[in-house]
Formats: structure tokens, C-alpha cells, sequence
């Protein structure tokens, strides 16, 4: 971006003091910032305080969800299917491990934490044994795709060179980095971190296969025959990945794309459900539903709205790519951003200060036809890692992971 272009844009924002800051730099400096400057969206950045530009939901409706007790009984039938696809080589996994440890009090990547009591035990490993009981199974592997960020490419990469990957074969494994978008203060400013660069985070885990096309990774989905993808978040160490389960169900359904969900705990927990909306698949975030909603019960007794998702989706390759420039709902996030300001000085603010932008992995299946609400046992496959202690944190993980026979 040449000099003028880069000041008229600037000034067209109203970001005159990320032009000022410019200014001051030598070459590299500048053409560090003005690279970050042109990959700025602007619509994202313009919905800062803004949230009448949020998009209004349609109509919710429930969506029922193949059952516990029903996958049982065609369990054998299910699987059998599922590996007869992962046997030719068309099933993916993406794990999403773009986010940092920081809540658990590490500032290294967050798939990097050490959960072992007797010895070593790291996150990161044991999605790789998780992966494994399923590639042990089938007699071959599954290709993994880890996507991380700017800020934790080369320590992931580094990881798992050192741990060998873990035992599981490197050509299997490829990384690539997720898009980053810029934060603001409360008046739509954008933030820097640095002399000559915008303070940026990781764009959501919604962003994940734009960044697969973006990087080339997709040109390996191709070219090894991938049709489905299962993608997954780092934090839960219990989930099962490219379940043939899983799989063989999704299949056997017809539908385009499939989610993992767990019954309610109890109709206020904070997690969101897979629901219809406006007639087709969608997920409402526990912030977003009413009383009623949250309420509302079947004949039976049962919540309408009692399955929650646990960021462990199934897709089919070419519906993505059919979707892939479709605007996704932006979700603005009021956040601790560190900063500097204009005399350089670094600021880490112990309140919320200013606004990220993400892109949500479960905005994707609102934008596609169907979607197999697939329910697990909750204590076989839901072990989050959100905090240190209380609830969805490294305690109750490992007591989770104990309770499924796993050594700590």
C-alpha cells in the first residue's frame, strides 16, 4: 500500500493516530504497519460500540438429536461405516490451538500445559492418544491440521518437534496460522502493542477454513481425497476425534455436517444449543436466550432446548467451499487489551478496555442445509480446560480423565 493510499484510509476510519505513529518509523517499520493496515477490515472494526449492527436473530425452534440410547443400538452399524471412510483416506481432523494458556497462568500455547499428577501429561498429548484410539482401530492415520496463531506458531511447531509429535507419523501433521484481526478502544480506536504494529488476536475459531484456503493448506485436502472434516477445539481432553461413530452416523443421516452435544446439565448453564432457526440448523449462545426459551419443556418433561454444543463439528469439504465467502455474523467481544500509547508507553489494563472481533465456528452451521445433532455421555466426552480450579478446569478435568481410566 503506497503512502497516500495508506494515509486517505487512515484518515477515511477516523484512525488519524495510527497515520501519526506511521510516521515516526523507519522503512521496515512502516512497511511492518501499513502490511497490517491492508488487511484491516473495516466493517468489523465499524461495529465497535455499535450494537445495533449486530444481526437480529430469526425464529428459534428445537431441534431434536440422535440420542444416546439410539446411537447404541446401531452402534456397530455406525462404525463399521464410519471406518470403512477413514480406511479410503477421506476423513480430516482440524484441531483448533490457536489460543494462549494465559487463564491457567501460562503464557505459552495453551495445548502445551502440563495436566499430569505422577508425571507428564500435556494437553496436546492427550489429543494425540485420543486420535490415536480411533487410527489404532482403523489400521491407518488420520491427517491432523493444526491451526495456530501468530502469537503461538513457532513454540507449537518447536513442541512438537521436541516431543516427536507424540508418536504420531509428522507427514500426518500439518500448521498453519489462523487470521488475525485488530482490537479498539471503546471509541472504535485501533489499538497498538507495539511502535510499528496494531494490536492483533486470533479472528475466532469461525475464521478456520478461510485460513485453510488463505495459507494453501486446502491444496493437501485435496490433494489427499479428504471429503469430510472433523474439527475440534484444543481444551477438551476427553473428546473423541474422527470418531467412526460419529462419522459412520453423519453419513448414514445424508446430512451435510454434523455436532457433538451433550444434555443440559441444568437449563441455566452457560452453554449454547443447537437449535433451528428460521427453519434451518443453527446455535444460540446461552447470553442470546430468553427465559422462556431457557424454560420451555416437551410433553415429557424434557428441556425443548437441551442439547449444548461441545466444539466438535463434522463437515463436508465441498459445502464449505461453497460457503466460504459468505459474511459471517461478527461477534464483538469487550476484552483486557494491552497497549501502548501515543508516547510509547506499554499499558496492561486490569479492566476491560476496548473490543476484539471474532468469527464463531457455529455461525458455520447456520449456513449450511442440515446438521446431525449427535449426542455423547457427558462424562465419557465433555472435559473442558477453561480454568485453573472450579468448574470446566484442570481439576475437574482430571478427575474426569480418571474416572475414564487415564493415568495422571
Amino acid at each position: 500500500m503506497r503512502e497516500n493510499e495508506l494515509e486517505k484510509v487512515l484518515k477515511e476510519h477516523g484512525q488519524e493516530h495510527i497515520w501519526e505513529a506511521y510516521q515516526k518509523l523507519d522503512e521496515a517499520g512502516k512497511e511492518k504497519l501499513a502490511s497490517q493496515v491492508e488487511r484491516v477490515d473495516w466493517s468489523m472494526v465499524a461495529m465497535a460500540g455499535h450494537e445495533e449492527l449486530a444481526q437480529e436473530r430469526g425464529k428459534l425452534e428445537p431441534l431434536s438429536a440422535l440420542e444416546v440410547y439410539e446411537i447404541e443400538k446401531n452402534k456397530d452399524a455406525y462404525e463399521a461405516k464410519g471406518l470403512e471412510a477413514i480406511k479410503a483416506g477421506k476423513v480430516g481432523a482440524v484441531l483448533l490451538a490457536g489460543g494462549q494458556g494465559t487463564r491457567l497462568g501460562s503464557d505459552g500455547p495453551k495445548g502445551k500445559y502440563n495436566i499430569g499428577l505422577t508425571k507428564d501429561v500435556y494437553i496436546f498429548e492427550r489429543l494425540i492418544r485420543n486420535l490415536q484410539d480411533v487410527t489404532d482401530k482403523a489400521g491407518c492415520f488420520v491427517p491432523l491440521y493444526i491451526m495456530t496463531s501468530d502469537k503461538n506458531n513457532d513454540e507449537t511447531i518447536e513442541f512438537f518437534e521436541e516431543k516427536n509429535y507424540f508418536g504420531y507419523p509428522k507427514e500426518y501433521v500439518k500448521f498453519f496460522k489462523q487470521e488475525m484481526a485488530p482490537s479498539t478502544d471503546y471509541d472504535g480506536k485501533l489499538l497498538m502493542e507495539e511502535k510499528d504494529s496494531l494490536s492483533l488476536s486470533p479472528n475466532g475459531n469461525g475464521g478456520w477454513f478461510y485460513s485453510m484456503v488463505v495459507t494453501g493448506i486446502i491444496e493437501d485436502v485435496h490433494a489427499r481425497g479428504i471429503e469430510w472434516i472433523n474439527i475440534f477445539a484444543v481444551d477438551n481432553v476427553l473428546q473423541r476425534i474422527a470418531d467412526p461413530v460419529f462419522v459412520g452416523a453423519t453419513l448414514e443421516s445424508g446430512r451435510v455436517s454434523g455436532s457433538k452435544v451433550v444434555r443440559k446439565a441444568e437449563p441455566n448453564e452457560k452453554v449454547g444449543v443447537l437449535c433451528l432457526e428460521d427453519g434451518k440448523p443453527s446455535i444460540v449462545e446461552y447470553y442470546e436466550m430468553t427465559e422462556e426459551i431457557i424454560n420451555s419443556r416437551e410433553a415429557n418433561g424434557e428441556l425443548s432446548y437441551n442439547f449444548g454444543v461441545i466444539l466438535n463439528y463434522l463437515f463436508r469439504v465441498d459445502k464449505l467451499e461453497e460457503i466460504q465467502n459468505a459474511k459471517m455474523p461478527v461477534h464483538v467481544v469487550e476484552k483486557k487489551i494491552p497497549y501502548i500509547d501515543a508516547e510509547g508507553n506499554y499499558h496492561k489494563p486490569e479492566e476491560p478496555n476496548g473490543y476484539k472481533f471474532e468469527l464463531l465456528v457455529l455461525d458455520m452451521i447456520h449456513l449450511l442445509d442440515n446438521c446431525l445433532s449427535f449426542e455423547v455421555v457427558r462424562n465419557r466426552e465433555f472435559a473442558p480446560i477453561k480454568n485453573k480450579t472450579g468448574v470446566d478446569s484442570v481439576e475437574s478435568a482430571r478427575a474426569l480423565l480418571q474416572e475414564n481410566g487415564v493415568e495422571l
